[in-house]
């Protein structure tokens, strides 16, 4: 059974963000809201973790998760940025955009892409997502929270209790969020592509 925390989304509790920090420490998977929809999400380094997620989306051991940063000061420590991307990056974030880049070795082998050497790095806008990571003070291992065979995200967990009940340890529940998904932008290559059109406007950079 999950603990649930009531997370107020305009002034977060502190002191029940530092009991889930304390939680995601000691090997717990999370879902929390973000500014797309709710998400998943434990510890980088925790591999026992990271399986579970795996399980509850129903993910092959080739599918590679999106680390989640507080801010753009966390992003050169796992991904190789060069101007023109951070430039680019700026722009869109914090937002409902993930951003496919080169890894550094800083970084788990099961985050990275096998053969292409990348990952998924997004800072979201979300108030409770921001403070989260502030409390945590790391980025967070994360993928979309959707279950398998459902045509949608989670976007209000109330609605999706007995599932999430028995698929996760902690619910960060803000409240909903809506459904759509990020928009994903491959970088890691010379210009932009598009890899999935999601919440985030394409029209911000001309696409």
């Amino acid at each position: 059974m999950a603990d649930w925390f009531q997370i107020h989304p305009v002034n977060p509790q502190q002191r029940l963000l530092a009991q889930v920090a304390v939680r995601l420490r000691r090997g717990a998977v999370i879902a929390y809201p973000t500014d797309s929809c709710y998400a998943l999400g434990c510890q980088l380094d925790d591999r026992e973790a990271a399986e579970r997620l795996r399980r509850i989306r129903g993910f092959d051991r080739h599918h590679r998760f999106t680390l989640v940063c507080r801010d753009l000061s966390e992003i050169a420590t796992y991904a190789k940025v060069d101007n023109r991307q951070f430039r680019l990056i700026k722009s869109l974030t914090p937002g409902p955009y993930t951003f496919v880049l080169t890894a550094t070795k800083e970084l788990p082998r099961r985050i990275v892409h096998d053969k292409r050497k990348t990952v998924g790095i997004r800072v979201p806008r979300h108030v409770i997502a921001q403070a989260l990571l502030e409390t945590f003070g790391e980025p967070l291992m994360s993928c979309t929270l959707k279950f398998p065979q459902e045509a949608l995200p989670v976007g209000e967990p109330e609605e999706w209790r007995e599932q999430l009940d028995s698929a996760v340890d902690i619910v960060v529940d803000g409240g909903p969020c809506g459904v759509d998904p990020t928009t994903v932008l491959d970088l890691s290559d010379e210009g932009v592509e598009v890899l999935r059109r999601g919440k985030g406007d394409l029209a911000r950079i001309g696409l």
